[in-house]
């Protein structure tokens, strides 16, 4: 039997009404949050809320217009030693915020969580004042000096990445006052409406047949077998977002604005460049992947899309139809543990060490699974910090596309676990790369179930699964990267209406998914509980960047490269210690290369063109 996550009540009465809710899915774990704290209130979270305050101060104090001078020298007065100082205390700080984080993520609808959130957030705002200077004041120390220092100081030379990386942001910071201020209004500004769209999101409810559900069980109902079902999840869908859309217009409107602002005063060409230098990779590299894509739509989306209608016995399907399983999937719902061996084996099965990885996941109590009223929706991968560990949350229901999310959030916990021998400063990997360990678990878990399945119609079934999971995650995903940057374009012009947001929306999703998909009335609203376009504007392209070069990469690993593995590893380790290009090099992969996006896109109409051969046999 499996522990309840935390000492906190509130916390494990819901999780523990969800995990018997149905009983085919087994005992659903939760996380135990006790890793990083006992508890809100514990001593020990108390004592090291102190600390952070305390050694925040000092550090200021103590190195604050001093960094030039500690360049010159090394040992405790050296530059290696604030750097080392600086890594401390944001590992501290990331514990507090992260453990602050996971709890309200537990449960958005608790009062009492949201106020802890707010009030930590708050605090650490407070405390990252104190720090602000060090990442300013370093980019002021010009290049002769900080090469010279970095060589003459091996404690220092240990951050030479991170200092390099930083350097990066050099042409885009402001001054020190300006950027205290930035800093403290985030509070009142984007984080404010980030915690406002969670928690309106997390309390609204859609009624189906006189019962209210919340968004992930109805979302889930578009993955039902019977059309009926599919068509009222739709509707209680569309009906509670346009009820809702005005609150959802004004946080979109407003973050944008924010966004805006920021970017001009800070100098950003284009309104996704920010994104593009947090991430790491160059707007030519995103533009010709975006490009790649959308010139792929025909081959991809629109012909699958058509191939679908045509096994459902429509001419057309509706925008609800998109995700339903086709008459040859099984209907089964997969239990808990089948889910986990699953994943496992296929790790297994590249990499013992993966799966040893992943199984501690399991083991040690760091996935939350059930569904329940006031959770995170959706899933994610939470790295915490290196002196502790990641922690995984799905809102596990038993379906296919469950265990494919599992992997999927599993290949960045083994990815972070990996990376976290970088340290605070440089185990954090950028996005593009991020998405790269995920992609390529999940593509593990789907390679070695369709080896296992000779049934014909079983793996009709799987194939489909996952051609729509790479066109959910390749045309789609870019598809919402090219909503947002018309929705940020028409920003800059004025204020945006309800209507204009849904037109600008249905024009994308139009010309993505083709013309075998039905985009009717009520459609026009669904941009509205896209997490990611709140929290992280242009994060989208991510996960296209991840599934392309996961493509390619496993075309590598399929031609049975030698090492393959030992490489695998090495790129993970890397965490955010190298560029994309470097990290790629050695499986002789470029992604300034068109050709290589072209490569990455042809797997899924190979698997397309397999499909097809299938259903012609």
């Amino acid at each position: 039997m499996i522990k309840p996550a935390t000492s906190n009540p509130a916390l494990q009465a819901p999780a523990q009404h969800a995990a018997a809710a149905e009983p085919a899915l087994g005992l659903l774990p939760v996380w135990k949050l006790s890793d990083l704290y006992p508890a809100k209130d514990s001593p020990a979270f108390t004592a090291d809320m102190e600390k952070a305050t305390t050694l925040s101060s000092a550090f200021e104090a103590k190195w604050k217009g001093r960094l030039a001078e500690a360049a010159a020298k090394t040992g405790p007065d050296g530059l290696g030693q604030a750097l080392a100082e600086y890594e401390e205390l944001e590992d501290l700080l990331g514990r507090i915020g992260s453990f602050a984080g996971l709890t309200y993520f537990s449960d958005t609808s608790s009062p009492a969580n949201g106020k802890f959130f707010g009030d930590v957030q708050s605090k650490l705002t407070d405390l990252s004042a104190h720090l602000l200077f060090f990442a300013l004041e370093l980019n002021r120390i010009d290049d002769a000096t900080m090469d010279a220092a970095l060589d003459r100081d091996p404690q220092a030379a240990h951050y030479r990445p991170w200092i390099l990386d930083l350097r990066k942001d050099k042409p885009y910071q402001l001054d020190d006052r300006l950027e205290q201020l930035f800093l403290e209004k985030s509070m009142t500004s984007a984080a404010a409406f980030n915690r406002l769209f969670d928690e309106t999101m997390a309390e609204l409810r859609f009624e189906i047949d006189g019962e209210k559900l919340p968004l992930e069980l109805t979302l889930n109902m578009l993955q039902e077998r019977d059309e009926p079902v599919r068509r009222k999840a739709a509707e209680a869908l569309s009906k509670t977002f346009q009820q809702n859309i005005r609150v959802f217009t004004l946080i979109t409107n407003t973050l944008a604005k924010d966004k805006e602002i920021s970017d001009r005063w800070r100098g950003f060409d284009d309104i996704a460049d920010s994104r593009h230098l947090a991430n790491r990779v160059e707007r030519e590299v995103v533009d010709a992947l975006a490009a790649a894509v959308r010139d792929a739509y025909p081959r991809l989306s629109h012909r699958y899309y058509t191939m679908k209608a045509k096994w459902l016995g429509m001419e057309q399907m509706n925008f609800w139809d998109r995700n339903a399983p086709l008459p040859e999937t099984p209907n089964a719902l997969i239990s808990w543990s089948d889910a986990r061996d699953t994943v496992l084996s296929a790790y297994d099965g590249f990499a013992p060490e993966m799966a040893d990885i992943a199984r501690r996941f399991f083991d040690e109590e760091w996935i939350d699974a059930p569904v329940r009223p006031g959770k995170a929706p959706g899933a994610f991968a939470h790295p915490t910090v290196p002196s502790a560990h990641p922690y995984v949350l799905v809102n596990y229901m038993g379906k296919p596309r469950d265990v494919m999310t599992l992997a999927h959030e599993l290949g960045h916990g083994v990815h972070q676990v990996l990376a976290g021998g970088q340290g605070a400063l440089m185990s954090q990997t950028p996005l593009t790369l991020a998405e790269t360990a995920s992609v390529f678990g999940e593509m593990l878990t789907f390679r070695a179930l369709l080896d296992k399945t000779k049934d014909k119609r079983e793996r009709k079934a799987m194939l489909a699964q996952k051609v729509e999971d790479m066109i959910n995650t390749v045309v789609r995903q870019i598809a919402f990267y090219e909503f947002e940057r018309k929705l940020h374009t028409a920003r800059q012009e004025g204020e945006l209406t309800s209507e204009q947001i849904g037109e600008l929306w249905l024009s994308v999703q139009a010309e993505s998914l083709g013309p075998s998909i039905r985009i009717s009335e009520g459609y026009e609203t669904w941009w509205a509980y896209i997490p990611h376009f709140i929290h992280s504007p242009f994060y989208v392209y991510a996960y296209a960047f991840g599934d392309c070069l996961v493509n390619s990469l496993y075309a590598v690993y399929q031609n049975a490269a030698p090492g393959f593995q030992d490489k695998y590893f090495e790129l993970l380790k890397a965490g955010g210690t190298k560029h994309h290009s470097e990290l790629l090099k050695p499986f002789g992969l470029d992604a300034t290369d068109p050709a290589f996006w072209s490569k990455g896109l042809s797997m899924i109409e190979s698997l397309i063109d397999e499909l097809e051969a299938l259903d012609k046999a």
